[in-house]
Order: structure tokens, then sequence, then C-alpha cells
């Protein structure tokens, strides 16, 4: 399939949810959009692994707590094996477990109550690599775990000495919840240039994503519990 044949084509998803009333209804939402199609669904994370040893999927919509395999073990069996991309679904009082499934490799979450117009936001913001769904429900969610992170001195390294001091200022207002569109405002530079600072954090500090981008800054003590948007 050719670059342009591959942009054509509809975001191929499956869903994992053990509550088939849930399922339907994200089919019924999805389906109904002509550039996100369901290809599959599963009712826990090891059935999940066996569809996707035989489906191809650009996203999987992932709940996270299920018999037999819990959505955040199937999460992180999905990423290791180079798979596709993985959004969480969860509720209010189940924050805990989309932090782990985050850590685990996700590239976003979702609530389970969110609007249509949010849910089809959310996969292809993730099909298209940015990796944040939300970023201020991100930031609210690291801040209420940022208790439960390793200490700051024994994960930094000399890690964050490898970023320019440009890259470590876009690094703290991407944990702090701001987007590409936001940042740039913030430092007077272009969106494309926000991109590429991203990029070369990204390679330089070996993460995966802007998810991952996030936890490591809070694990590192870059970003602190209870900084906003606007902190200096």
């Amino acid at each position: 399939m050719t670059e342009a044949e591959e942009e054509a084509a509809p975001i191929r998803v499956v869903l994992v949810d053990d509550q088939e009333l849930v399922r339907a209804g994200f089919t019924m939402v999805l389906d109904a959009q002509p550039d996100i199609e369901v290809v599959g669904e599963a009712g826990d994370g090891a059935q999940a692994l066996e569809l996707l040893r035989s489906t191809r999927a650009d996203v999987v919509l992932m709940d996270v707590r299920m018999p037999r395999m819990d959505g955040i073990e199937a999460t992180r069996r999905v990423v290791a094996g180079a798979g596709p991309k993985v959004v969480i679904l969860t509720t209010f009082d189940l924050d805990e477990y989309a932090f782990a499934a985050i850590k685990a490799g996700a590239g976003g979450f979702l609530l389970k109550d969110a609007g249509p117009a949010q849910l089809i936001e959310a996969i292809k913001a993730v099909h298209s690599g940015d990796a944040v769904v939300a970023p201020s429900t991100t930031k609210r969610l690291l801040d209420r775990f940022a208790v439960h992170l390793p200490d700051a001195e024994q994960r930094a390294g000399g890690a964050l000495e490898s970023l320019t001091e440009r890259e470590g200022e876009v690094l703290r207002l991407v944990a702090r919840g701001l987007s590409n569109a936001e940042i740039a405002g913030r430092l007077y530079v272009s969106e494309a240039t926000v991109k590429t600072h991203m990029g070369r954090i990204l390679m330089k500090l070996g993460l995966r994503d802007r998810v991952q981008a996030v936890v490591f800054a809070y694990e590192t003590g870059l970003v602190k519990s209870g900084q906003r948007g606007d902190s200096p």
C-alpha cells in the first residue's frame, strides 16, 4: 500500500471491553464515520492479543478492568510487540489504572463517558501520532498520582543534560499540559519548530511518544505535581 493509499484508508479500530453493550455503543458511533472502521472486538486482554495476531489494526480502544487479562498487561504486550497504538478507556474512579497503562505504553486515555466527538477525536489524534488525547486531563491524572512515582534523583541520571535549554523548556511546557499551538505561542516560534523540538527530545531520551515524555518529566522532577501551564 502506497503512502497516499494509507492516508485515504479508514483507521482500523479494535474494541476491547468486557461489556458487550459498551462495545456495541462504540461500534455504532465509529462505524458511522467514513474514515473509521471497527475491524474486531474482544472481551478481555487475552482475547485481544489473539485477535491482533490475525487482524491488522491501527488503534485499539482498551478497557482497563477485564477478566483473564486486564488492559494494563494487554497494553504492555501490544506495545512490546510493536502493535497498534492503544487508547485506554477508564472512569474517574479508576485513574490509577489508567496511569499504570500509560506507563505500560498506551498512547492516551479516554473517559468512558466521553461523547462521540471526543471518542472520534481521540482515535484520530493517536493515529496521527499526537499521543496526547487530552493534555489537561493527562496533567490532572499525573498530579493526582505523582506521589507514586519513583524518586527523581534515581531516575534523572544524565538524561536531562542531553537536552538543550530550549528542548528542556519545550518538555516542561508539554508536561504542564500545553498543546503544540500553545507552546508555539508561548515561545514565539512556529508549530513546526515545536514538533521538531519534540522529535529531538523523544530521540535523545529514548521515549516513544509525547505521553511518555510527560511521565518522564514528572519522574525526573522537571515538573512538580501541582504546577500549571502558567507556572514559572
